[in-house]
């Protein structure tokens, strides 16, 4: 690898970081982070399936705000919304 290289990387690396500490800053304070591998573990566990769809944003925004004020977060919000939509956990 030359320098350009090396440089190039800790750039990718760098923007990576920023756009994770987007979602890190929205978590909890203090939190320890996990990686994505153990994360990936910990929702198997629990029997979580990842699911993505496309939403209008405003409703996105919406839900932002709700994970936001909620401390578990994204997932943990959107559940609860579905529970009372009267889809069955």
């Amino acid at each position: 690898m030359n320098k350009f290289e090396l440089e190039q990387n800790k750039a990718f690396k760098l923007a990576n970081d920023l756009k994770q500490g987007g979602r890190a800053r929205a978590g909890v304070a203090g939190a320890a982070k996990t990686d994505r591998r153990e994360q990936r573990k910990l929702d198997q566990a629990k029997g979580l399936v990842p699911f993505a769809c496309k939403l209008d944003e405003k409703l996105v925004k919406q839900l932002k705000a709700r994970a936001e004020a909620r401390e578990d977060g994204m997932t943990e919000a959107l559940a609860e919304l579905l529970v009372k939509a009267g889809l069955e956990r």
